[in-house]
């Protein structure tokens, strides 16, 4: 016979990760130890846990008090964490990854107000425990189920709603169900939470079977995705069976030259799958003797002979220890795992959290399939025939020398910012975790570094200690020694009236300072603008790129005076050249205060119209006259380019120009109103009428 194991038989990353933590709890543990439901689905795993003293119980009230309760794989419904707490009794989580994201994919939805639709079987305790973390759900277990929903509440197609799938269900009827919500759910998100390693464990039992003759699936008949194995098989291979172990294999149900696929459900040990071949390897020794009895014929032992199946089987199981180093080939990448080959029969995997230090990275960006990358042994576990590989313990090995060296040197490192920690920030540098204080980063402890993550920092290596796995960095010698560069060639090239681009870095009441290259240089407030100003914000902000030139130097004390007004157009240059004392202006009010109200002239000069000076009655206050807004004709009272202050007038034109001024305005809102010139204001009276008007003293703006 022609016998042919699939690769992917056997326990699961999952199933795999619930089975060794119960076993390593029961070597620790002296009270007493219960499951909650089976751990996994197999009749040989639940024995040998009752012949180490392990019970299985339903409820959460069958659980001894100071006894330690285990939840299974499938995971428990929500209300068994909370009467677990009540009880104050100690439990270990070992529900899978793949169910645990299930939970929290169905909680987040609930939250979201979204009706939650599972396809899967309702009986499993898998998809029990699924509904207990979303009130508002409904289950299928088909594709016609799903549609007779539909038909039956139209409503529900328009509903915000959230489709799961059990992990184990099969792989083409989820597929059936998810392009239908697609196509006729308007408001539907979908999570694709069918386990990766089922699926790779479907479509390799779906090949052999279509290549074999009888096709055996090995596996507990209580276990969903062993019966979901057996049911795909049958359809390729009508002569596949279910048993649960080697002792229910029909001797009689093969014939020499035959062609055999064994596969086994995740559930499955790895020694049960051993046995079952192991005896599949003596059905066909025992059908090759009795034919070569029939015939009369001896065979002859051929040294070059291929070797029996049996040995290929041993010699496979490959004797490996923690802490060997191994090359593996990436056979496929899961959510939680990483398959690889080892070119034996173990299973060899590399969990999400054993590929890289980055908790951000994506397992896709760091490796492929195909690709062959050297792994750490972590565990082995020979029974099971399983073992655990890290990548990121190589990269850490191989990266310490590096960094090591780099403590002597002085050289400069360069690492990704994985996540901020208390009193710092972890950067991930040749596959080794650097710690850098907040004192060593940008900013400062108190400051918030949740900005750097993900970014790439240059850093030196300030202390490595090999023994206590720990490595110190720091960003900020890294800025202190550019900058110190930067200084050097500053004060070596600057002179007075040379102009920089600069940046903003900081205001005060009295300036704002600059970056001018690896050096900050201060701008007084009397030097920020030709406009009295209050405060530098008024004219720049930390940040802008504003252009400078060097006032004044002192090498010694290392201080920068630094010009920026100037570099401006001067208004008061402007004003010169278009207006003169005596001058009727039109101007716009842009502020009103008790004495007054200030009107723009030109843009960046202000001129004050007195309270006395805006009507030729008297008035309680400006408002009660003008609003922020206006428009009017004013004259030109004074002009003080020393103090940088301009008196204007509305009342010197009333006055001037009597009834004819109030015309004149008249005529010009009447002009602007139909787009038309106005005609020429009336001639004040005579200057010695406007020189006998009593003048209003200068008030500062």
């Amino acid at each position: 016979m022609q016998i042919t194991v699939a690769k992917t038989a056997g326990f699961c990353f999952g199933v795999q990760r619930a089975v060794d933590e119960i076993f390593s709890l029961l070597e620790r543990e002296r009270r007493p130890v219960v499951t909650l439901g089976p751990l996994i689905h197999n009749p040989q795993i639940t024995q040998r846990l009752e012949q180490k003293g392990v019970r299985i119980v339903e409820e959460v009230p069958q659980a001894p008090f100071g006894g330690v309760v285990v939840l299974r794989s499938h995971g428990v419904p929500k209300q068994c964490y909370e009467q677990l707490e009540q009880r104050g009794i100690d439990f270990v989580d070992l529900t899978c990854p793949f169910v645990e994201r299930i939970h929290s994919v169905v909680q987040e939805g609930a939250r979201e107000g979204r009706r939650v639709l599972i396809i899967g079987h309702a009986e499993h305790p898998e998809v029990v425990g699924i509904r207990s973390f979303a009130p508002d759900n409904r289950v299928f277990s088909s594709l016609e189920e799903l549609k007779a929903y539909t038909q039956q509440q139209p409503s529900a197609k328009e509903l915000p709603t959230l489709l799961v799938v059990q992990t184990t269900f099969d792989v083409a009827a989820w597929g059936n169900c998810r392009n239908f919500v697609e196509k006729v759910y308007t408001n539907a998100r979908i999570s694709d939470t069918i386990c990766y390693a089922t699926e790779n464990r479907q479509k390799e039992a779906a090949a052999l079977a279509a290549d074999s003759e009888v096709m055996l699936v090995i596996g507990g008949r209580h276990s969903s995705n062993t019966t979901r194995l057996y049911e795909l098989c049958q359809r390729h291979c009508p002569r596949a069976m279910l048993v649960e172990s080697a002792s229910e294999i029909p001797e009689d149900a093969f014939s020499p030259g035959m062609k055999v696929g064994i596969t086994a459900g995740a559930s499955t040990p790895a020694d049960v799958i051993k046995e079952a071949a192991s005896k599949m390897f003596d059905i066909n020794e025992t059908m090759e003797n009795n034919e070569a009895m029939e015939n009369n014929t001896v065979e002859t032992v051929d040294e070059n002979a291929e070797l029996s199946f049996e040995q290929l089987l041993e010699d496979s199981l490959l004797t490996l220890n923690t802490g060997d180093r191994v090359k593996v080939t990436i056979v496929s990448i899961g959510p939680t795992e990483i398959q690889v080959d080892l070119g034996t029969k173990h299973t060899a995997y590399i969990p999400i959290s054993e590929l890289s230090d980055d908790p951000n990275a994506k397992p896709e960006d760091i490796v492929k399939p195909g690709d062959e990358v050297e792994a750490f042994v972590v565990r082995v576990n020979d029974v099971e025939g399983t073992i655990m590989l890290s990548k990121k313990r190589v990269d850490a090995i191989k990266g310490w020398d590096e960094i090591e060296a780099a403590v002597d040197s002085g050289a400069v490192m360069e690492g990704t910012v994985v996540e901020v920690v208390k009193g710092g920030i972890i950067a991930l540098c040749n596959g080794t975790r650097v710690f850098i204080p907040g004192s060593q980063v940008p900013g400062g402890r108190d400051a918030d570094h949740s900005g750097l993550v993900g970014t790439t920092q240059q850093f030196k290596i300030l202390e490595v200690n090999r023994k206590r796995r720990r490595v110190i960095g720091s960003i900020r010698a890294i800025a202190r020694e550019a900058r110190k560069a930067a200084e050097e060639k500053f004060w070596a090239e600057a002179e007075i009236g040379k102009h920089y681009n600069g940046v903003v870095k900081s205001l005060t009441s009295y300036g704002a300072f600059v970056d001018v290259g690896g050096v900050d240089g201060m701008i007084h407030l009397s030097e920020l603008s030709w406009n009295k100003i209050r405060h530098p914000s008024e004219v720049v902000s930390v940040g802008d790129e504003i252009e400078v030139y060097i006032k004044d130097l002192d090498p010694e004390r290392k201080r920068i005076s630094l010009g920026y007004k100037n570099l401006q157009p001067n208004p008061w240059d402007q004003l010169k050249e278009i207006y003169k004392e005596g001058d009727v202006a039109h101007v716009k009010i842009v502020k009103l205060m008790p004495f007054g109200a200030f009107a723009e002239l030109i843009p960046g000069i202000d001129g004050l119209i007195y309270i006395s000076q805006i009507s030729t009655r008297r008035i309680d206050k400006p408002s009660s006259v003008l609003a922020v807004g206006d428009e009017v004709d004013v004259k030109i009272v004074s002009i003080d380019y020393d103090a940088m202050r301009v008196n204007l007038s509305i009342r010197a034109l009333l006055e001037e120009g009597g009834l004819a001024a109030e015309a004149a305005q008249a005529a010009r809102a009447e002009a602007e109103e139909a787009d038309v010139q106005p005609q020429e204001e009336p001639a004040a009276e005579t200057a010695e009428e406007t020189a006998e008007q009593p003048e209003e003293a200068p008030v500062e703006q």
